[in-house]
């Protein structure tokens, strides 16, 4: 679903995550009251590729893309601990809920995974 509002600012913006994660509120709340346009992609029902995870793994790094306060985390067996980027993008494939949520994508990459960061780093990241 796009946002509808109007728009002062235009990028090519993605946010993957799903609708009831307060983070992904946050963060769809925020671009709202800043006017910027994206496109929400619930991850549950349309999980990423394996070829766009490999991308964000490139842009973001496994460990930064880890939802680890999640049960689909918690669940994994204890070599999570060790494994290679290459097992995580197995992994982040298999079950989309192992993301941290909200990822967003600019203009194709990857740029900021999680809303936690202050917010003129959000600003720079996002271009706005």
């Amino acid at each position: 679903m796009a946002n509808s509002k109007s728009q002062r600012t235009i990028l090519s913006l993605q946010v993957y995550g799903i609708p009831n994660c307060g983070t992904c509120q946050k963060a769809l709340k925020w671009l709202d009251a800043k006017g910027v346009a994206y496109e929400f992609i619930n991850t549950k029902e349309h999980p990423p590729s394996r070829e766009m995870i490999q991308d964000w793994v490139k842009s973001l790094t496994a460990k930064a893309m880890r939802n680890t306060s999640g049960r689909s985390y918690r669940e994994l067996a204890d070599e999570k601990k060790n494994w290679t980027d290459e097992q995580w993008i197995e992994a982040f494939a298999q079950d989309a809920m192992l993301i941290k949520r909200p990822l967003i994508v600019k203009d194709g990459t990857a740029v900021l995974v999680g809303f936690r960061a202050k917010e003129a780093e959000i600003r720079a990241l996002l271009g706005i």
